[in-house]
């Protein structure tokens, strides 16, 4: 597996397939006509099914003409035409009306693009499992985030200092503002609302449930506007580790360092998941990325109150277990609805595995293993309905269609 810093990757919402994947695609095809001085007068940008169905609703046509500012460029959308991946995009240059020189990308997930009919070049690996049962053979009697140190290079530290500062400031920008996000779809910004509350509640569960969701919302609302957020595992999900981040580093006063330590193990969890099943919702459904992040988050949350790997792997497991067939339906294409919500839930979710692993799994061990339900997600996942991952054809994009 590569390393922990693929997995947090800070960049533009709403999507990170379809908005940052798309972004590296057109800066990868200016490379290419640059070095190679093709003259053309017209570039056509093609966008086929998951990217052409809930391509506007997640700024794909926008971040493409921004980055080709500078030259006459044509968006095309696509439903028709079936691809072999979900998020595929052909750029052609034309000459006179005549394509002169084309090339087609696909976004697989996470912001990772790959040229179609290419060998990628591969990213290097890291690590030497991609299995959850095979990490705790790595680490045996070890620390664990000492093993992660001593795999990873002096860099990963830094990095994620960036991550944290970077989630933090999603959800510090998310609640100072107001308006609405979605376009036509007018959702209101409610994150700095629920904050407001979670300060007057008494109550110290009810309190920490608000200001949970006030952060998942503060940071999917800016993912819903363009924002800049960190993906965890994915843009669409930004808000489930967000959220425990800036709590546990501003609520809680933990220090820095543990919350870098405990995003690494973390990071391990969505490794995992996208190199044996998928992060993507167009892929996937939802439960490649609510689901995965509600695994991660459980997982950082066990890593923060020092759990075992036994532990970490319960909670892991069961985040994702009970996010199984979760469908990727965003109403006309926006990461708002459910989207936003379902961050929120996603967080809550994350904590109450953490609490299960800590109060309950040492009653008996976990029938079923993290390495089971990963496969089983990835199963699901391919028997999915295709109208269910990310096209806003189905389930709850299709009952607001009239919106």
């Amino acid at each position: 597996m590569e390393s922990i810093k693929e997995i947090y990757k800070i960049g533009n919402g709403p999507s990170s397939s379809h908005t940052m994947g798309p972004l590296y695609a057109t800066k990868c095809f200016i490379d290419f006509f640059k070095k190679n001085n093709i003259k053309f007068d017209k570039i056509r940008v093609t966008l086929y099914s998951s990217l052409a169905w809930t391509g506007k609703g997640h700024l794909t046509d926008k971040i493409i003409k921004e980055t080709l500012k500078d030259y006459n460029c044509e968006i095309v959308f696509d439903y028709k035409t079936l691809t072999e991946h979900p998020n595929t995009l052909k750029f052609d240059l034309l000459l006179k009306d005549k394509i002169v020189s084309s090339k087609t990308y696909i976004s697989i997930g996470g912001g990772y693009i790959k040229e179609n009919g290419v060998e990628e070049d591969k990213i290097p690996d890291v690590y030497q499992f991609s299995k959850f049962e095979l990490f705790k053979q790595y680490i045996q009697n070890n620390d664990i985030v000492e093993f992660i140190d001593s795999v990873e290079d002096e860099s990963l530290n830094d990095y994620l200092s960036g991550v944290v500062d970077a989630m933090c400031n999603s959800v510090e920008k998310g609640l100072n503002a107001s308006g609405t996000v979605a376009f036509e779809l007018e959702v209101k910004r409610v994150a700095k609302d629920i904050f407001e509350e979670a300060q007057k509640e008494k109550d110290e569960s009810v309190r920490r449930t608000l200001f949970l969701t006030s952060y998942a919302y503060a940071a999917s609302e800016e993912n819903a506007s363009g924002g800049v957020i960190v993906t965890a595992p994915t843009a669409g999900s930004c808000g489930v580790l967000a959220s425990l981040v800036h709590y546990y580093l501003h609520n809680l006063k933990i220090d820095k360092k543990r919350i870098i330590d405990a995003l690494k193990v973390s990071g391990i969890i969505g490794l995992i998941i996208k190199n044996e099943a998928s992060i993507s919702g167009s892929v996937a459904g939802c439960q490649a990325e609510i689901g995965s992040a509600s695994s991660m988050g459980a997982a950082f949350l066990c890593a923060i109150d020092n759990m075992s790997l036994n532990q970490i792997g319960y909670a892991s497991e069961v985040a994702l277990e009970h996010s199984l067939g979760l469908t990727c339906d965003p109403v006309h294409g926006y990461v708002a609805i459910p989207c936003i919500e379902r961050n929120a839930m996603g967080v809550l979710r994350a904590y109450d595995s953490y609490l299960y692993a800590k109060h309950i799994s040492k009653y008996r061990d976990a029938y079923v293993k993290f390495d089971d339900v990963v496969k089983v997600m990835r199963e699901t996942g391919m028997k999915m309905n295709e109208d269910l991952k990310e096209t806003s054809r189905a389930g709850l994009a299709k009952i607001n269609k009239e919106v």
